[in-house]
């Protein structure tokens, strides 16, 4: 070691005790207000179905109708791979992987919805369309046919419905206790919000519902969807979704992008309505800035340009959503919604490819981190958490395998876990 070096300091040990304490509040703001990732497996897609339509087979439907579109359109590897434009090295894994994933798992997150694909229909109709919800959502975690994620999309806290929102939260709710409990899986999502109070009003729905029913306070979070301007910037020219994330009051779980309300809300034409159109890249950067650190994800909107008709035009519509994914992805926008069945087999395929093209350098860089090994990237604690989070978010919808990311990295789904998020659990466990 040498010689030892003669150690000085001038400060008494009260000037760091008299900062620490000085910067008390400022700590415990930054744990209040910015927890971190939650730890939990976010959903690569969510996938809206009208409260009217959804039935105990509606999963199950999606994966056959998105099957069907596979043997129809695009019936082997290579016909799909250049379609899309991916390599011939990935082409057979990710298609092979696509259509196991439709068979095992065909949709990740599902909403039943009492908003726009609802409509305003009969207070008797909607409770009954609501308590059927209820009752099939929970049938479905209890006999394995449930996606990871389900819950519905009630009416807005605006006048004109607000009234019959909580109404139809209260029976969904309501219901689903009376048929076992609140699953793990529950999301809900409230739609069009417009100032922070409304998040706020929501917020107190939930309380008054725990303290009626006995749950614990903070039990139901749920989603904000940002479908207009004002959601982005307030009249003052404050960031109001950052205002909201504040008013949830730890229950927001994420922030949708609704495409096509707010670039109508802005004023763009429908033409040009799209995820990649500028207003869109601006609001989903506010949106990425106000939650980041908060534990509060972000989603990217749809596409409504449907892949049906003759196979010329499916493959049109397929080239357009696998592009708008695969540029979501190298956003950070891990989410997005699909609106029809044939949405699915791209879905998977721009997701799997991101994941499967950058696999072996990730796990390179990833093992040379944790061994000290110096090669020509030097990477920080920072982009190692973020290179172990991009491969658990690759075995979490099952683009990648946990036997080849161990064999690639040395390190277990435990340890990866730990390295993307310290607090994730270690009890998480793949999609093999």
């Amino acid at each position: 070691m040498g010689q030892q070096e003669k150690v000085a300091t001038s400060l008494a040990g009260a000037v760091s005790e008299g900062i620490s304490a000085s910067l008390a509040p400022v700590d415990a703001e930054l744990a209040r207000h910015y927890p971190g990732d939650p730890g939990t497996r976010q959903p690569i897609h969510t996938v809206y179905v009208p409260g009217d339509v959804f039935a105990a087979d509606t999963i199950r439907s999606w994966g056959d109708q998105a099957l069907a579109a596979l043997d129809e359109h695009a019936p082997d590897a290579a016909t799909f791979a250049k379609v899309l434009g991916i390599s011939d090295e990935l082409a057979v894994p990710v298609y092979d992987r696509v259509r196991a994933k439709l068979l095992r798992e065909p949709i990740e997150d599902l909403r039943v919805d009492f908003e726009d694909g609802f409509g305003v229909r009969s207070d008797e109709e909607e409770d009954q369309a609501a308590a059927r919800a209820a009752r099939l959502v929970s049938e479905a975690f209890s006999n394995g046919t449930n996606a990871p994620y389900m819950g519905i999309r009630m009416k807005c806290m605006e006048s004109n419905v607000r009234d019959r929102g909580i109404r139809t939260t209260d029976v969904f709710l309501s219901g689903l206790l009376a048929n076992g409990g609140l699953p793990d899986g529950l999301v809900l999502t409230l739609p069009k919000v417009t100032y922070a109070e409304q998040v706020t009003a929501f917020v107190k729905l939930l309380e008054a519902f725990e303290d009626a029913r006995g749950l614990r306070r903070g039990r139901i979070g749920f989603e904000i969807q940002i479908e207009t301007s004002q959601s982005i910037v307030a009249s003052d020219g404050t960031a109001t979704v950052a205002r909201m994330i504040e008013a949830a009051q730890g229950r927001a779980t994420g922030l949708h992008y609704g495409t096509f309300d707010y670039s109508a809300c802005v004023g763009v034409s429908a033409a040009y309505q799209s995820s990649d159109h500028p207003a869109a890249d601006h609001a989903k950067a506010i949106m990425q800035v106000a939650a980041a650190g908060t534990g509060v994800r972000v989603s990217d909107g749809s596409t409504n340009v449907l892949p049906i008709g003759t196979t010329e035009h499916v493959h049109e519509a397929w080239k357009l959503h696998y592009g708008l994914t695969r540029r979501a992805l190298a956003r950070a926008y891990y989410q997005g919604w699909d609106m029809h069945p044939a949405h699915l087999p791209t879905r998977y395929a721009a997701v799997f490819t991101f994941y499967r093209e950058g696999l072996e350098t990730a796990a390179a860089r990833l093992k040379a981190y944790v061994a000290k090994i110096e090669g020509d990237v030097m990477d920080e604690p920072a982009t190692a958490k973020a290179l172990a989070g991009y491969l658990v978010r690759g075995l979490d919808c099952g683009a990648v395998g946990a036997e080849e990311v161990t064999a690639l990295t040395g390190l277990t789904r435990a340890e990866l876990d730990a390295f993307a998020i310290p607090r994730r659990s270690a009890t998480l466990t793949a999609a093999n």
